[in-house]
């Protein structure tokens, strides 16, 4: 465990308030700390505030969505909507992915590569246009901040998470408690964890499922895209000191009209790049809590493991007539991983048995995510 500790400030007349006490990290066998941006340090009264911040619904336009109403605790931090919806009913074009262990991730987005912290990445459900999530913009953020100095209890939460600053409750400062209580969401307490450790024991489908997961066995291919201790999700960040190579794949989900194309709307890494052979690309997701974090792939169009794995097994999927028609199996900029891929009925049946064993039921009780305050 790493303590981050502050300086402490001097006496009641020496100018702000002390800094706060630093934090300790509670932390899954063989996880380092995640990184921590300078300008953010963990303590213990911003976390608590990122908490509450996290499930108020105060933070949007109209007070009715919190950050926890598309990440609930219960879901592994999504939904279980398809596609997310945001606070003026707009529905985002794509799933709402977990937030657990977000913390290491290097990518943060489905296709975007560029945020590169929780920080950076909360300012587009906060401000974000198309789509609307949180519905902040410069006509109400004031009244939305007013709203917060109005409550009882967070102009004094503010003063002791930034115990530095004369004047802590604006913006900058929301989006950064609620990023320190994101990093706090670990978890790698699952019964695959638990084999690992020795602790308990997988079945025989369970075993090999397993192994054609990791290609001790088969042709499955699955960490390939989906590896490191998070099993996909991009990049692994400070698990051992390196940060991985962030996994962007075209998995045949569309080839409209057999160009290659995807749904205007949901055309993946091609939408930042520019380049063509980025069209379809999208982040490989954590597998962590699979079973709890229904329906799947970017744009939620999948709704059972085991039709996941059919998908992949067939190598794209093939729409028929209408404005989608065309054959994914042959859209030009497919990973040529998934043509590799060959798992009959029984191994999708093992690998399924697997992916549910990577689920921690303890994230959706564990009382340091829970909302705090009884609504």
């Amino acid at each position: 465990a790493l303590v981050l500790l502050a300086a402490c400030g001097g006496g009641a007349d020496a100018g702000p308030p002390a800094e706060p006490p630093g934090w300790t990290w509670s932390l899954p066998p063989g996880f380092a700390p995640p990184l921590v941006p300078a300008d953010n340090p963990m303590n213990t009264a911003k976390v608590e505030l990122g908490r509450r911040l996290f499930h108020d619904a105060r933070l949007s336009v109209n007070g009715t969505l919190s950050c926890a109403g598309c990440h609930a605790g219960a879901l592994a931090f999504t939904d279980g909507r398809a596609v997310a919806r945001g606070a003026t009913g707009q529905n985002h074009p794509r799933n709402a992915p977990s937030l657990i262990n977000v913390a290491y991730q290097a990518t943060l987005d489905w296709a975007n590569p560029a945020p590169r912290t929780l920080e950076q990445q909360m300012r587009t459900p906060l401000f974000g246009e198309q789509p609307i999530e949180m519905g902040v913009n410069d006509a109400n953020r004031d009244a939305i901040l007013q709203r917060l100095q109005s409550d009882a209890q967070y102009p004094t939460r503010f003063a002791q998470a930034f115990g530095g600053e004369t004047a802590p409750l604006h913006w900058d400062n929301v989006i950064k408690a609620i990023a320190a209580f994101e990093r706090t969401l670990v978890s790698a307490g699952s019964r695959y964890d638990q084999a690992r450790a020795g602790t308990a024991t997988l079945t025989d489908s369970e075993q090999r499922g397993q192994a054609l997961f990791f290609g001790t066995q088969g042709a499955a291919h699955c960490a390939q895209c989906h590896g490191g201790p998070n099993l996909g999700g991009g990049a692994f960040v400070n698990i051992d000191g390196r940060v991985g190579t962030p996994g962007f794949h075209n998995i045949g989900l569309f080839n409209i009209n057999g160009t290659g194309a995807y749904p205007a709307s949901n055309r993946g890494l091609i939408e930042f790049t520019g380049k063509p052979e980025d069209m379809g690309k999208f982040r490989a997701p954590s597998l962590r809590n699979v079973a709890l974090t229904a329906p799947y792939l970017h744009d939620g169009s999948i709704d059972t493991l085991e039709a996941a794995l059919a998908l992949h097994a067939d190598g794209g999927r093939v729409f028929g007539p209408g404005p989608y028609a065309g054959d994914g199996r042959a859209n030009p900029y497919k990973d040529p991983l998934i043509d590799q891929i060959r798992i009959d009925a029984q191994e999708q049946a093992d690998l399924v048995a697997f992916l549910k064993t990577l689920s921690d039921a303890s994230v959706a009780t564990d009382p340091r995510f829970a909302d705090p305050v009884a609504r």
